[in-house]
């Protein structure tokens, strides 16, 4: 078995690695979880031993092991630790998802279930079956949807054993912050805080920010010469086998979406198209997993006129960079720039780190994960 430290200090020995006092610390705690969740994996399914606290459930003591959550500004490393704690599990009763997407699914679940007696017992039923470990990258909650169901979701799912590690760049109390119905979310605030140990990664350096090497994938101001970089990439990446349409209509999540160029695995958008109009999150899933590259061109400067866009082009990114997807824009203006307002401030900071790291050659070098 590999330990979370392990791959931490081989990662070390890269050049292009720096050592981070609090990322040492979130490590440890990453190890002494590890440890308790494997300490008779040998001799077990699941190797949950360490009993953080008990009760009885139908007559039956439960054992439970508390998760973790990190949480702390953009690029401090967060997915990267929950990443080498998920992939040292020696276990397949793990689950690793974007938090985006772990709603989507429960949605879809819920959906079908509408005639049923506690649907949310039922899906935590059913994700506890499956993984015993659940990881969810950028814990963030801004839907009422998503806010109402989450204090029931999370007792059902503690209630059944599972572990939570997840990363956010927002401490538990703050989460929906200002959101519709707030009170009502309040008991998932304290089901967080109950049964993980919250964590602050702050106060060290920007690790994406080390040594990136950045390709040519961001091209501002919009103009002539950006515009013929777009036309160069698209015929770059393109299979030189693949048949080019051009102006097509692509069904995503059953609407339509203008699409400028598609070759196999790559299309072109306009920004208009993908963030201006009645778009979600699931069209933004869809678009992940169907195609390895992505160009947007003519994103304008974003703001307070615009933060409805602004919001689906957080959400894009977010799906993209989860599903390593090669994304290659125009835009009015350079990345630290491209939004001026105030509202969206904090998340927009988590897109334009993830923009920058896009472009580095790491990144470039990671499989598309459909």
């Amino acid at each position: 078995m590999v330990y979370p430290q392990q791959l931490y200090e081989r990662d070390l020995s890269r050049d292009n690695f720096e050592s981070d006092a609090r990322q040492a610390v979130a490590v440890k705690k990453l190890d002494e979880l590890y440890s308790h969740l494997t300490r008779d994996c040998r001799g077990s399914n699941h190797g949950y031993i360490k009993r953080m606290s008990s009760f009885f459930l139908k007559g039956q003591q439960k054992w439970v092991v508390k998760g973790i959550y990190f949480w702390g500004g953009v690029g401090r490393g967060k997915t990267y630790l929950m990443d080498c704690f998920f992939d040292c599990l020696p276990f397949k009763e793990k689950k690793r998802l974007h938090f985006s997407r772990f709603m989507k699914l429960v949605h879809t679940e819920l959906d079908n279930l509408k005639n049923q007696k506690n649907p949310l017992e039922i899906v935590a039923e059913k994700l506890s079956s499956q993984a015993r470990v659940l990881c969810l990258d950028e814990f963030h909650v801004d839907d009422i949807a998503d806010a109402m169901i989450l204090k029931g979701l999370l007792i059902s799912l503690f209630d059944k054993g599972v572990c939570l590690v997840t990363t956010s760049n927002i401490a538990p109390d703050n989460l929906y912050q200002n959101g519709l119905q707030r009170q009502q979310f309040l008991g998932a605030i304290e089901q967080i805080k109950r049964n993980c140990d919250v964590f602050n990664l702050d106060g060290g350096m920007d690790y994406r920010f080390r040594a990136l090497q950045r390709a040519d994938l961001y091209y501002f101001p919009l103009n002539e010469t950006a515009e013929a970089a777009l036309e160069a990439t698209f015929v770059k990446l393109s299979n030189p086998n693949s048949v080019v349409q051009t102006m097509i209509e692509l069904q995503v999540e059953k609407r339509a979406v203008k699409a400028m160029k598609i070759a196999g695995e790559i299309v072109w958008f306009e920004f208009c198209d993908l963030c201006e109009g009645p778009r979600s999150q699931n069209d933004y899933i869809q678009i992940a997993k169907e195609f390895k590259s992505v160009i947007i061109s003519s994103i304008p400067i974003l703001g307070a006129n615009n933060d409805n866009a602004a919001r689906r082009f957080i959400h894009l990114v977010d799906e993209f960079y989860d599903r390593n997807v090669k994304l290659v824009v125009s835009a009015e203006t350079s990345i630290e720039k491209l939004y001026s307002g105030v509202r969206l401030g904090t998340e927009f900071q988590r897109t334009v780190s993830r923009l920058i790291e896009m472009q580095s050659e790491e990144f470039l070098a990671r499989p598309h994960k459909p």
